[in-house]
């Protein structure tokens, strides 16, 4: 079966240092992968590189989906989220002032048709775009955990449930591929039991 995601000699450098050198593996459908590195490793550069932060110095990173292959190297964050590739950071960067709720519709309107004027003038497309917008975000927040949580502040959820708000954001993003950056880190033990138990249930829904 073809790999989702292929990585080929890849390179990464910022001037004189090199952060990325000659990484080369695959990802496989419905498969869990860790990479695993010491803090300076490149881990973060590497995901950047994926999601379209960053482009490579060399190499290619390959993408198949849905009978597609294609070459993403270079290609902007947002066509790459298009795609179907969503992640989370190492640092939480949620938006930390509007609600929970919120916080996942933004992830979800990457999947809108509604035109800017569609939304300024909020025909009856928009609307029920909208509420299909506002369902959805529900869903995903039910199915990690914080179902009760919407209309709570972002920023004032424990560490954890932030932790789970950025999983659900990127979820509402449809993603066939969930790239997760250091997601257990300032966890406690048992938040870290519970965040692989949601890893898995994210793998068995096809992701």
């Amino acid at each position: 079966m073809t790999p989702i995601l292929e990585i080929k000699k890849l390179f990464k450098s910022f001037g004189g240092l090199e952060a990325l050198k000659d990484i080369t593996f695959n990802i496989a459908r419905d498969e869990i992968l860790g990479l695993i590195g010491p803090n300076g490793a490149g881990k973060t550069t590497l995901f950047n590189c994926v999601a379209g932060i960053e482009k490579p110095t060399g190499g290619q990173i390959i993408f198949t989906n849905g009978g597609r292959t294609i070459s993403i190297g270079g290609k902007k964050p947002e066509a790459v989220t298009g795609l179907g590739i969503a992640r989370t950071f190492q640092n939480i960067r949620l938006f930390d002032n509007l609600t929970v709720i919120d916080n996942v519709k933004i992830g979800r309107h990457c999947r809108t048709r509604s035109t800017f004027f569609g939304a300024v003038v909020r025909n009856r497309f928009q609307r029920a775009e909208e509420k299909g917008i506002t369902e959805s975000a529900h869903q995903f927040l039910d199915f990690v955990g914080l179902k009760d949580r919407g209309e709570e502040i972002a920023s004032s959820m424990p560490y954890g449930n932030q932790r789970r708000l950025e999983i659900a954001r990127a979820l509402a993003t449809e993603p066939h591929l969930l790239m997760l950056d250091e997601p257990a880190a300032g966890m406690n033990p048992q938040e870290s039991l519970d965040l692989m138990a949601l890893i898995r249930r994210i793998r068995d829904k096809g992701i």
